[in-house]
């Protein structure tokens, strides 16, 4: 799974990047944690693509209660398109989540120690993901998000079984254009390739989300 990552680019750099506009000022934060808002990038229907905010942990648009999207924060890239909570916003509503890196646990020794992964390339990247809207009442619209996950690739798969699905640009573009057909998408849920990630041990106080700062995804001692 992915439960926590980091996104510290500075938003002229995203701009540059990723080739949008980002109308948001964008705080570095190295330790982003479900039901906090995230940063993403979307194209719904005949728009331009957008950068947003929004909560992570998808709330179905049919749900009773938005609780559901503490347990939704990934989905899986094997079932996503046929999951109830998720086939829906597969079909018409994918988005990218934008991040510099991710955190895995890994048990050592009877213990968990984090790991911070990112590219090589040290550029911003995006998890493919899905967004929702969801309503109740007279109450503004929820807006939400999940990652999706797919196998690890052979170095990650050392450390955790799960990895964010990464796209490269030009699959991101091709990712969020809401008339694509989902069964052509289907094939860029993979692993990322393993030459261009980079992992290494940081220090156990990534552990709790409270903790914010560039110290956390330094190399461990």
């Amino acid at each position: 799974m992915c439960g926590r990552f980091a996104f510290f680019s500075p938003r002229e750099a995203v701009q540059e990047y990723f080739g949008i506009e980002v109308p948001f000022a964008l705080e570095p934060r190295y330790n982003v944690a479900p039901s906090q808002e995230v940063a993403v990038i979307r194209q719904q229907a005949d728009t331009q693509p957008e950068a947003a905010m929004l909560k992570w942990g998808l709330v179905p648009f049919w749900s009773k209660d938005a609780v559901i999207g503490n347990r939704m924060i990934n989905a899986r890239a094997e079932t996503v398109a046929q999951k109830p909570a998720f086939r829906q916003a597969f079909k018409r509503r994918r988005c990218v989540i934008l991040a510099d890196g991710f955190y895995e646990w890994h048990t050592e020794d009877g213990r968990k120690t984090p790991y911070f992964i990112s590219l090589k390339t040290d550029h911003p990247f995006a998890m493919a993901g899905l967004w929702e809207s969801w309503q109740t009442d007279d109450r503004p619209p929820l807006e939400t998000c999940t990652i999706i996950t797919t196998m690890a690739s052979q170095s990650i798969g050392k450390l955790h079984d799960r990895m964010p699905v990464i796209l490269d640009l030009p699959t991101t573009m091709d990712w969020i254009q809401a008339e694509r057909e989902p069964e052509a998408l289907i094939a860029v849920l993979k692993s990322y390739n393993d030459e261009e990630i980079q992992a290494w041990p940081v220090n156990r106080t990534v552990n709790n989300p409270a903790n914010q700062g560039p110290t956390l995804i330094e190399r461990a001692a």
